[in-house]
């Protein structure tokens, strides 16, 4: 199975920031559309990869500075100062077993998908278990149909 039907089967929903946004209203998007990451385009090219991991950082960085003195609220935050700006990339042919594999290896839980310079897509440790689960049951399926459909022996 390869990357890009990870993203047919997963949809093609992609929510996108610029560099310059509150991270505040990043917050809230993310929230309302139960969704883990956002993509960060800078002039319709890919920037960076806001995910809740950066954003639970600079919240534990505000509240161990804040106990030091006074700090600016996460509202005063742009996106550009916290997002991941180097994100690893996959292409939509990779194998997912590959996928899985550099999921692992960086630690990151949410890859975008680059066809060249085009985004395809956003693919999400999430959805690659799911289309995993869902290749699995089908193989599954197909062996338990195949052995009760087996000739009796003469």
């Amino acid at each position: 199975m390869q990357v890009s039907e990870v993203l047919r089967v997963k949809g093609s929903t992609l929510f996108t920031v610029n560099p310059e946004m509150m991270l505040s209203d990043c917050v809230i998007t993310m929230a309302d559309h139960d969704i883990g990451s956002l993509v960060v385009m800078d002039r319709g090219r890919l920037a960076g990869m806001l995910t809740f991991r950066e954003i639970l950082r600079v919240m534990a960085r505000r509240q161990l500075e804040h106990r030091s003195g006074p700090t600016g609220p996460i509202a005063e935050t742009v996106v550009r100062d916290v997002m991941n700006g180097d994100p690893f990339v996959v292409s939509p042919d990779m194998d997912v077993n590959e996928l899985r594999r550099v999921m692992l290896e960086t630690r990151q839980r949410y890859l975008p998908v680059m066809d060249g310079t085009v985004l395809l897509g956003v693919i999400s440790f999430h959805d690659v278990a799911k289309a995993v689960l869902e290749e699995q049951s089908f193989e599954n399926r197909m062996l338990k149909a195949y052995i009760r459909d087996w000739p009796a022996e003469g």
